[in-house]
């Protein structure tokens, strides 16, 4: 018989209920849970290994979160009908949790852990990635796996002026920003976001908004865990230490270790000297050590290295390339360095590098980002690659892993709020290749890439830079260091690592890693303060490098054009079969694709030349131009009847030229008057209201024949009653 559910309920702070029930699905994991909104369900599992494996030494966690397709009713789109790999929508869920958990482990434990969380029911509006944070503490606190504390995660947007928690799908498409933000009780644990150009203070409001709605996320969790009797944590086996390999480690290496960080060394050189005192702290400590003292050595000496380098910076206030920590390394930067692709640009940083290009598409290039709630296209792409000659490293090349997709969706989301709308006709590719690296690739891919796509012309209003920012406080006595620009050596050193992105009137995007307690938002403001500096610092040398877009694409860059007219002349440009888009694609050499969007047909002209641009544009417009009464046109005969030339005035537009609208002359015969092929002007004279038929005339733009003597006053001749003309 199955145990009864245990469940609580509770307000997120608007009117609308999330409820958290465990004890019915999946009770063979150490902790289950789902979270349901609306029709939103999530199922969220943990397990933990009981003992770690042999020699680790590393905290082996593993977050997984799927959307399966059968949640909202649908058939995987791939060639085997089943969810394959994780997408990156999925792997960036992924992240946001396994950087929210990770530091709340306890430092010695090393076992393995799986947090899997899966989309099992869909909801249009709901969005699920808010509620898998909540999902995966939840099941960890009904579980005995050892975390010293919960916590959640919410989504923060600000639409139409208004704070929303976890706002819908439809509202986030009305926000200028939206942050996702994880916090436990007490501390804020991980930020992520993007924005419109918001300031500072709006960054620390939402932050402050959002610790308030997790607060209650918490407290929610605490009862589920309190009516499932969950009371303690399981003990688990400690990684072996010896004290007395630790103090020889300390007495012999301490003050060396200060003399290599103190020197200013470049990267490399400073490697090969830490790794060449680790090889004389072994070798002191004797031959007769065994291998698991060795492995105790080598952590211990990387143990004193990042307390001999903490305290170096915040005592001594220099780093270790001898650096101010508000300095940024200096900067070297160029557009157009590389001939064929239709935007480039070589942005180096310090020992940071990236090339950067930009590539022009058509509406078919549009990448197809497909979820289980809905699929959609993106005309912007960013792709950002990081090999590993770039750290000079030997390493397998096994495709794009989280960490490039994390770093790559950074950037996009900070370069995204300065592209131009829907009505830009490109789909425009960014790709970053970091050639180098020793701090932040990713700010340096947004700087590249800015600086790009000001080469190939994109009408992006303003440049968009970024810097990475790093935190160093002392507990004892409350000294605090703020670094500007961090090496990759300062990235792991910091109580809190940050990202900063923005123009020169506010923030784009932000990605905080936060580990320390009780950060105050004081320090927070200050080194918020700080960023700005750097990223303005930075901003005034890529104005320097190129001060606005290229008022036109490249010559090598295809040309491309996007119209819209009414729906109701789709169908005219298509033709019968395709026939009309068939021909003008081969006159012009042009690519067209034809889209509906509501009651609006979005034409896209796709161009290697101008000058086929240009001519498909006029086609277009003249199938889809409205015929005005009075205007006069070329005109080609189509076919020739007894009462006259049916003639194509515009294209797809036909009309009679009646035999009595030919000529001011009486026509008996249309033989040999006109031929299918011949080109007349003509003007429109009307519309017959009933069949919509088009009136046309040639005589009306002849001279009319002057009245003779043998003709009457009014035209008619004598003998046919008319008035003798005057003398």
């Amino acid at each position: 018989m199955l145990a009864q559910p245990i469940s609580v309920t509770f307000d997120q702070g608007d009117g609308r209920e999330v409820s958290i029930e465990t004890g019915k699905l999946a009770r063979q994991a150490d902790g289950a849970v789902t979270v349901r909104q609306g029709n939103c369900i999530l199922l969220a599992t943990v397990v933990a290994n009981r003992e770690p494996r042999e020699g680790q030494d590393f905290f082996p966690l593993s977050v997984d979160y799927q959307e399966k397709f059968a949640s909202a009713g649908r058939i995987p789109g791939s060639f085997f009908k089943r969810e394959a790999r994780l997408n990156d929508y999925e792997i960036l869920t992924s992240r946001l949790i396994d950087r929210a958990l990770r530091p709340l482990f306890p430092e010695d434990y090393v076992c393995d852990v799986q947090v899997l969380i899966s989309l099992v029911s869909s909801d249009t509006e709901i969005m699920p990635d808010s509620l898998a944070c909540l999902a995966a503490s939840a099941a960890l606190a009904v579980s005995d796996i050892p975390i010293k504390e919960m916590l959640s995660e919410v989504r923060i947007a600000r639409v139409k002026g208004e704070i929303v928690i976890n706002p819908t799908r439809s509202q986030l498409t009305e926000s200028d920003y939206e942050f996702i933000i994880a916090a436990t009780e007490k501390n804020l644990m991980m930020v992520e976001g993007e924005a419109k150009e918001c300031s500072e203070e709006d960054l620390i409001e939402a932050l402050e908004i959002a610790h308030e709605a997790i607060r209650r996320q918490i407290k929610a969790q605490g009862e589920l865990r309190d009516k499932a009797g969950v009371t303690g944590k399981r003990d688990y086996t400690k990684p072996e230490t010896d004290d007395n390999i630790r103090n020889s480690v300390y007495e012999f290496a301490k003050d060396r270790v200060y003399a290599i960080s103190k020197s200013g060394s470049a990267k490399h050189d400073r490697s090969e000297q830490y790794k060449s005192l680790r090889d004389e702290v072994i070798a002191h400590l004797g031959e007769e050590i065994t291998d698991l003292q060795k492995r105790l050595a080598k952590k211990y000496y990387e143990d004193l290295k990042w307390e001999v380098v903490r305290s170096m910076i915040i005592d001594d206030r220099t780093r270790l390339d001898g650096r101010g920590l508000a300095e940024v390394r200096s900067l070297q930067m160029e557009v157009d360095p590389l001939p064929t692709p239709h935007g480039s640009a070589l942005f180096t940083r310090g020992e940071t590098q990236s090339l950067t290009t930009v590539t022009f598409g058509t509406p078919l290039d549009e990448l197809l980002i497909e979820s289980a709630a809905k699929s959609d296209y993106s005309k912007f792409i960013l792709h950002y690659n990081f090999p590993p000659f770039s750290t000079g490293e030997v390493k397998m090349m096994r495709g794009v892993g989280r960490r490039e997709v994390g770093h790559g969706n950074l950037a996009m989301r900070s370069l995204k709020q300065m592209m131009p709308g829907k009505d830009y006709a490109y789909t425009v590719r960014i790709v970053s290749d970091i050639l180098e690296s020793n701090g932040s690739s990713s700010m340096a891919t947004v700087c590249a890439g800015s600086l790009a796509l000001m080469d190939a012309g994109v009408p992006v209003p303003k440049h968009v830079s970024g810097v990475a920012m790093g935190l160093i406080t002392r507990a004892e006595d409350g000294k605090h260091a703020i670094l500007t620009d961090i090496l990759g050596d300062e990235d792991h050193l910091g109580d809190m690592d940050f990202k900063v992105t923005g123009t020169r009137d506010g923030i784009c995007g932000v990605q905080m890693d936060i580990k320390v307690d009780g950060l105050s938002m004081t320090v927070m403001r200050e080194a918020l303060a700080q960023a700005k500096e750097g990223r303005l610092h930075i901003l005034d040398a890529m104005y320097e490098c190129i001060p606005a877009p290229r008022p036109e694409v490249k010559p090598h860059a295809p040309r491309m054009e996007k119209l819209f007219v009414d729906k109701e002349f789709i169908g005219a440009i298509i033709g019968p079969g395709g026939k009309v888009i068939q021909e003008i694609q081969r006159e012009t050499g042009t690519t067209i694709n034809l889209e509906e969007i509501g009651n609006v047909g979005e034409v896209s002209i796709f161009s290697p030349a101008r000058e086929g641009l240009d001519k498909a544009v006029a086609w277009i417009k003249s199938i889809v131009a409205v015929p005005q009464v009075g205007d006069v046109y070329e005109a080609t005969v189509k076919g020739i009847k007894e009462f006259g030339a049916f003639v194509e005035f515009m294209p797809g537009k036909q009309g009679l030229l009646h035999i009595s609208e030919i000529s001011w002359k009486r026509l008996e015969t249309m033989e040999g008057v006109l031929k299918e092929g011949d080109v007349v002007k003509v003007k429109l004279i009307g519309l017959d209201p009933k069949t919509g038929k088009f009136k046309l005339s040639r005589k009306i733009l002849m001279p009319k024949p002057e009245l003779t003597n043998a003709r009457g006053g009014d035209g008619r001749a004598p003998e046919q009653g008319g008035r003798a003309p005057q003398q």
